[in-house]
């Protein structure tokens, strides 16, 4: 008899953790063996358990998913990652896809179909909700450098360019120049309307 497929759920909410593991668990070939709600528990629990496939939310207290999955699989080479949030962006598509996911579904789908992407992933295949690739695909490739972005994201929340270029350890002309780059990739009239461009478009 072959092994049900065992799961590892990493998802911050604990009624939407339990439901999803309750319903995965009524399926004959599939068994939720840990489900964490941080971030930052997710690779502990992986070498821990070793699952076949991990599901996993993006944003997540202690660490973000997307920033977890080229960890994750070089910690387990023969696991897969499944993203699975709210947060149906064409850019949070692309750095999953691009960082190792085999599959990116969004909360609203059937667990009906997230159980068959699970089984198509264990098989080797991709699985992407089709709604937001072909949303993906309109929207183009994320326009920011990796600087550009992490100086967009530092400048949040009413920080000064001191303060970016001391939490960075650039210079104040460079953090500027950096700046102003991103702000006219995207067509915005000021750093807090980039910043909101690039959030709506899952680019940071």
């Amino acid at each position: 008899m072959t092994a049900p497929i065992s799961i590892l759920i990493a998802e911050d909410q604990g009624m939407m953790r339990s439901a999803l593991a309750s319903l995965l668990e009524l399926e004959d070939d599939l068994r939720v063996v840990e489900q964490v709600a941080r971030g930052d528990e997710v690779l502990a629990a992986v070498e821990r358990t070793v699952p076949d496939v991990v599901l996993l939310d993006i944003e997540l207290p202690g660490r973000n998913g997307l920033d977890l999955i080229a960890e994750l699989l070089q910690a387990a080479p023969g696991m897969r990652v499944v993203i699975v949030t709210t947060f149906g962006r064409p850019g949070y598509l692309r750095r999953a896809m691009a960082a190792g996911a085999s599959g990116f579904l969004v909360k609203d789908d059937p667990v009906e179909q997230l159980a068959r992407a699970i089984r198509e992933v264990c098989a080797g295949g991709i699985v992407v909700d089709p709604a937001l690739s072909a949303q993906a695909l309109r929207a183009g490739p994320d326009p920011l450098s990796e600087r550009e972005r992490e100086v967009l994201v530092a400048s949040a929340d009413g920080a000064t360019i001191a303060d970016v270029a001391i939490g960075l350890h650039l210079s104040e002309s460079t953090v500027r120049n950096y700046l102003s780059a991103a702000i006219g990739k995207l067509g915005a009239r000021n750093r807090g309307e980039a910043l909101s461009i690039a959030r709506r478009s899952g680019w940071v």
